[in-house]
């Protein structure tokens, strides 16, 4: 089967799993954009395989055994695992990356509890910093510090989903805010647990974390000028809309009656529509500019494995068909800028 076929299903899953990043892929460019939007449909469909499980355990041993198929060059007949197997020969991605990425879904269906903001950040690498290594990799990007910073760039936007997802995930009986921070706010995780409600403890924690997610975002565009310059834009979109997210979580916490217990923070699509444009402009970092200052620095401990992982593999050669695409999708790039552009003058 064309692997191509099953793009349009992967595609749908996309677009109803993350309008953000959704958003995001549209400036990617199409060599791009298709492994992407792969890795996506097979993340989602694995996170609810064991999300929606009443027997996770089992959900995950199936998953196992999905990737085994997938690894052995014998996808089972599902969109998503083909699609995913193309994606896993072409750009050689390892498995320990998707191993880990399982494992950080196990430990959602465990109900497994937060005591530090490091414990926080080994689960937010393992659900979403594998996801920055894989699109790296995609990218033809092995560089390790430029696989730190795509790691924890995927790290600052899971630690906004929390902040964002605080009172939905409270319903559904699980926590992600550090416990000790908590405790700190003088707020009895369990007992908040049982009867979640919003007041400026909470909100005093949730900014503590956004300010960690900002510190992380900091850090994660010093990578962007690590990465072709056709995925820039795409990667400095994705940044953009949700450090934005976090923005708008803090102007919820401000207004009366709005938090992120009782209400999930959103932008709106005309400002996603500004921070893509911002984006298709994005320059690239000029050594010793004061943005690099953290860009020489080792990736969090909680990515360096995934790091050490995505590193270890060499990308195949790139054929000369392969790099007459790219060219061609770089004239595809400013066509799409040009169009980016008159629709915002056009807001």
């Amino acid at each position: 089967m064309n692997p191509h076929d099953d793009l349009p299903a992967c595609r749908a899953l996309m677009r109803g799993g993350s309008k953000s990043f959704f958003a995001a892929s549209l400036v990617l460019p199409p060599r791009v954009r298709a492994p992407a939007t792969a890795l996506y449909a097979f993340c989602r469909v694995a996170d609810d395989a064991i999300d929606l499980s009443d027997e996770p355990a089992r959900a995950l041993a199936g998953l196992q055994q999905r990737l085994d198929a997938i690894y052995a060059g014998a996808p089972q007949a599902l969109a998503a695992d083909r699609a995913l197997a193309t994606v896993v020969e072409r750009f050689q991605i390892p498995r320990p990356l998707l191993d880990a990425l399982l494992e950080g879904f196990a430990w959602d269906a465990q109900g497994r509890a937060y005591e530090t903001i490091e414990a926080v950040h080994d689960y937010a690498a393992r659900v979403a910093g594998t996801v920055g290594a894989m699109m790296a990799l995609v990218m033809e990007t092995r560089e390790p510090r430029a696989l730190a910073r795509a790691c924890e760039l995927g790290v600052a936007m899971q630690l906004t989903n929390i902040a964002r997802d605080v009172g939905e995930d409270a319903r559904k009986g699980r926590l992600y805010l550090p416990r000790q921070w908590l405790r700190e706010a003088g707020i009895d995780p369990d007992a908040w647990l049982a009867a979640p409600c919003f007041d400026t403890r909470l909100a005093g924690v949730v900014a503590r974390l956004l300010a960690e997610a900002d510190r992380l975002y900091a850090r994660g565009e010093c990578g962007v000028s690590a990465l072709p310059r056709d995925c820039r834009p795409a990667i400095q979109a994705a940044r953009l809309i949700y450090a934005e997210i976090g923005r708008a979580i803090q102007r919820g916490v401000r207004a009366a009656g709005h938090s992120a217990v009782q209400r999930r923070a959103v932008v709106p699509p005309r400002r996603k529509l500004a921070l893509m444009a911002r984006a298709c402009t994005a320059a690239v970092v000029a050594p010793g500019h004061p943005m690099t200052a953290g860009a020489g620095q080792a990736g969090l401990p909680a990515v360096r494995h995934l790091v050490a992982a995505a590193a270890s593999n060499e990308l195949p050669q790139r054929t000369f068909y392969q790099r007459t695409l790219r060219m061609l999708d770089l004239f595809e790039r400013l066509e799409q800028r040009q169009r980016m552009s008159a629709k915002v003058q056009a807001l």
